[in-house]
């Protein structure tokens, strides 16, 4: 059964199944039991913690500043989503980083270009593919296999838009379907979306937060609580209800979008994402041997990618390319308040990468 979180339920529908709030594991414990094999990411869950005032203000001096190309991207975007479908459009965000994103593209495809649309969010995991029970039940609601679009807010290596593209392949082979596995992003570093806004290292505001960005749900879970015919799992935090900036932020973020509906919406150009993916190969290159890893997972390109590393896992390093640089205020807090060591590298092609911190040595 679907929920909309803390959205109104005209926003988006979560095929995720709600967990009780126990079980989780702390950073250190779950970065050994991956690295080492024993349990995969998505089978643990961390507990999420509510921003500190600092932080929340770095968040709020980001939506300042970047709110209104996020806005503008997220109209070019919704332009590109109807210019390459027809009829109604069925959009399939991510979760979580694709939610905020889904519920404003799903105001904006009716809004600005007539076209009608609903929004579901599903889960996504690295190496076990997209939510299959989710995809079918999408379109056992009688949804056109060809009216879906996938959408995440960014590409960091293109793990994950590699990831989506083969399973569901994997489903259109099983059912007969021809669901468009390419991804819509509103940055696509990696050069490996189907259609993106821009390739630009920006800072997406919602990047900086977690559940409370996200209509108060967790990263997905894919362990023993979840049957064969359920969805995948997710932890609802409600108890930061008080806290929550998911509606307000999407609010914020549409009416700029619509304020800016009669203005050209350019995207990027073919060259721009082949030469995003050229940067990306070369970097990844180079950032393995210039820092001894071996695991390409080791390393967390761009802004987005960066801040969940700090967020969410046991940071080695953050690299910026310029430490003044307002893009990167709040990782540079997060580092501090987590004494995790910072290098400034004005060759960085990003304008931030994080190492995660390896729990084997030694």
């Amino acid at each position: 059964m679907s929920f909309s979180g803390s959205y109104q339920a005209s926003d988006v529908s979560f095929l995720l199944k709600p967990l009780p709030l126990q079980g989780f594991v702390d950073v250190a414990e779950k970065e050994y039991l991956i690295q080492s094999g024993q349990r995969h990411y998505s089978e643990m869950l961390s507990p999420e913690s509510l921003p500190s005032a600092k932080y929340l203000s770095v968040f709020e001096q980001a939506c300042v500043a970047n709110l209104g190309r996020m806005a503008a991207d997220c109209l070019a975007l919704a332009g590109l989503i109807a210019a390459r479908r027809t009829g109604p459009v069925t959009l399939v965000s991510l979760a979580r980083a694709g939610t905020p994103v889904g519920v404003v593209l799903n105001r904006l495809l009716p809004a600005v270009f007539g076209r009608a649309s609903s929004h579901y969010s599903v889960s996504i995991i690295r190496d076990r593919g997209i939510d299959q029970v989710a995809l079918e039940h999408i379109l056992a609601q009688g949804h056109a296999p060809e009216s879906i679009v996938f959408i995440d807010g960014w590409t960091g290596k293109g793990v994950i838009s590699r990831e989506l593209a083969g399973a569901v392949a994997e489903f259109n082979l099983r059912r007969g379907t021809a669901i468009d596995g390419g991804l819509y992003v509103l940055s696509d570093l990696a050069g490996t979306a189907a259609c993106a806004a821009s390739c630009d290292d920006y800072l997406i505001p919602s990047s900086i937060l977690n559940a409370t960005v996200s209509g108060l749900i967790s990263r997905s879970i894919l362990n023993e609580a979840i049957g064969p015919d359920d969805f995948h799992g997710c932890v609802y935090y409600e108890q930061f209800a008080a806290h929550d900036q998911s509606r307000s932020f999407a609010d914020s973020l549409a009416a700029q979008a619509l304020a800016l509906a009669d203005r050209p919406r350019p995207a990027a150009a073919p060259s721009d994402k082949e030469q995003a993916a050229a940067v990306s190969r070369a970097y990844m290159l180079a950032a393995l041997a210039q820092h001894g890893i071996n695991d390409v997972n080791m390393v967390k390109p761009g802004i987005g990618e960066a801040t969940r590393v700090l967020l969410r896992r046991t940071p080695r390093l953050l690299i910026v390319r310029d430490a003044g640089a307002p893009e990167v205020a709040h990782l540079l807090l997060l580092a501090q308040e987590k004494n995790v060591p910072m290098v400034q590298d004005r060759a960085l092609p990003y304008h931030a990468v994080s190492l995660i911190r390896s729990a084997l040595d030694g």
